[in-house]
């Protein structure tokens, strides 16, 4: 009998064997078999397994809706490892609703009238920024927030508030962030850099 592939392990063979090449949500799509949550096991190849997969948050060179994975060695992943108990007392706290968009578990959902709503835990503080699986971290949001079609409209921190943290932040930290900054604005980062020699 022949086992049956999970759409996550679809998805990372497909991304080693497309190292450096860019892939677009449709591509993805149709090798997860074209699962609703598709976008889900992407991210979890990220937040669990570690794979450095790039998007337009992270390069500016990507425009929304498109993946490239460059290293193939995953780097060492956040330990997911919330309780059933934190988990309840979570999703009851929250009333069974998406703290962000308002859509009620098994109900149909507000922006997506073909599937019922699902309900997951996500941080507040993300754990990438040290934030903890402690109940008063978490909240109850649908799979569409989740997976981040809503996120867009949360408030966005002004250049200011950010050059205050950055400024705030320790020397080793601030290099960490030009490096990020460098790997996604490279065109723009070797321009500043040729209009400040002599």
């Amino acid at each position: 009998m022949e086992k049956k592939i999970g759409a996550r392990s679809k998805l990372r063979e497909h991304f080693l064997n497309n190292l450096g090449r860019v892939m677009d949500s449709a591509e993805l799509r149709d090798v997860a078999g074209g699962i609703t949550e598709w976008a889900r096991r992407v991210r979890e190849l990220r937040t669990e397994e570690g794979y450095q997969i790039q998007t337009h948050n992270d390069r500016s060179d990507l425009k929304p809706g498109q993946y490239l994975l460059e290293n193939p060695t995953p780097q060492p992943a956040f330990e997911r490892a919330i309780s059933k108990e934190t988990r309840a007392f979570v999703l009851d706290r929250n009333g069974f609703t998406c703290q962000m968009c308002g859509a009620v578990a098994g109900e149909p959902h507000p922006y997506d009238v073909s599937r019922k709503t699902r309900l997951h835990l996500g941080h507040i503080v993300d754990k990438s920024q040290g934030g903890t699986d402690d109940a008063s971290n978490l909240r109850a949001l649908c799979s569409v927030c989740n997976e981040g079609a809503s996120n867009l409209t949360l408030e966005r921190p002004s250049a200011q508030k950010l050059l205050i943290q950055v400024r705030r932040a320790r020397g080793a930290d601030q290099l960490e962030l030009l490096k990020w900054l460098i790997q996604k604005f490279p065109i723009q980062a070797r321009d500043l850099l040729d209009r400040e020699e002599p």
